[in-house]
């Protein structure tokens, strides 16, 4: 009897061979191998974000063509279709449930501080709608979902592995105090001034390996969560220009969003990244390892089968 094949397994094994194809066809010597690599960079982050692209997407379709008086508001149109991918996703294989638990896990963390946030006047959501809690209408929550998706695709596609990974109670520790503060600045002082030094002391020695094409490449982890924050930021410029939320000072007119935004999404990036974390550390063995420590467990494993 055939075993059928799961839908993830397929699809992995058509971009296989589609990878292998052009490998073949294009590189033939160091520099085509560098320009291959360089591509295969992109479009596996453009793959790895294939959840924010098309909630942006949608965005800003809706912005530009929505009609006017439809008896579905534009907000709750968003959250239909933004349900509608996370199906098509899971179904089509290109989502895994594990990853759907840690998007779910973003859904209430990203809740609850709109909820907040609205509250006390950081943003606001101009337009009506009917799917909403207080002032949040509920496609918000997918838009925290999509860092919550990339983070762990991009984990996955790229086979991260890192060298001096910090202990997860500390990394727990940081990203709950993060947490906190986006709260506690409303009454308290603002720490994230230390919270930035935090970060680089614990995230600075460590170093992700990610492999874009054949081999691991090594990068400092804080230098990706800075550029996933400058890429956040962009994103969040073209929302505020669909008018999916508004900023103080954006209620009349779209102006950029203060450059001040990427420290919040800098220190938002370390929460994401460690809940991430912590599902990777499921029961059944550690997912994240030292590429060194992993070489020589490979080595005790052969000695142990002489």
């Amino acid at each position: 009897m055939e075993i059928p094949v799961p839908a993830q397994t397929r699809a992995q094994q058509r971009l296989h061979a589609a990878r292998a194809a052009l490998h073949a066809r294009c590189v033939n010597g160091p520099v085509s191998q560098t320009v291959f690599e360089f591509v295969a960079f992109g479009i596996k982050q453009g793959w790895a974000c294939l959840f924010g692209g098309l909630m942006l997407g949608l965005l800003l379709l809706t912005f530009v063509w929505y009609p006017e008086g439809a008896p579905l508001s534009r907000y709750d149109f968003l959250v239909l279709g933004a349900v509608a991918i996370q199906v098509m996703m899971l179904w089509s294989g290109l989502e895994t449930w594990e990853e759907a638990k840690i998007i779910l896990v973003f859904h209430i963390v990203g809740t609850v501080m709109e909820l907040f946030k609205t509250y006390h006047g950081s943003w606001i959501y101009p337009e009506e709608s009917f799917l909403r809690i207080g002032g949040v209408p509920l496609f918000t929550g997918f838009m925290y979902a999509a860092v919550g998706s990339y983070l762990a695709r991009v984990w996955r596609i790229f086979d991260f592995r890192f060298d001096r990974f910090p202990p997860l109670w500390v990394q727990a520790i940081l990203a709950t105090a993060i947490y906190v503060n986006f709260f506690a600045h409303h009454w308290l002082p603002d720490v994230r001034i230390a919270l930035f030094v935090g970060t680089a002391m614990v995230y600075g020695p460590c170093l992700v390996w990610f492999r874009a094409d054949e081999a691991h490449r090594p990068m400092p982890l804080v230098i990706g969560f800075l550029l996933v924050a400058v890429f956040i930021w962009f994103a969040e410029n073209l929302g505020t220009f669909a008018r999916a939320w508004a900023y103080p000072g954006q209620e009349h007119g779209w102006q950029m969003v203060s450059l001040s935004k990427l420290g919040s999404w800098y220190l938002l990036m370390i929460i994401s990244f460690v809940l991430v974390a912590l599902v990777h550390r499921a029961p059944g063995g550690p997912r994240i390892e030292d590429p060194e420590a992993a070489r020589r467990k490979q080595g005790r494993d052969r000695l142990s089968h002489l």
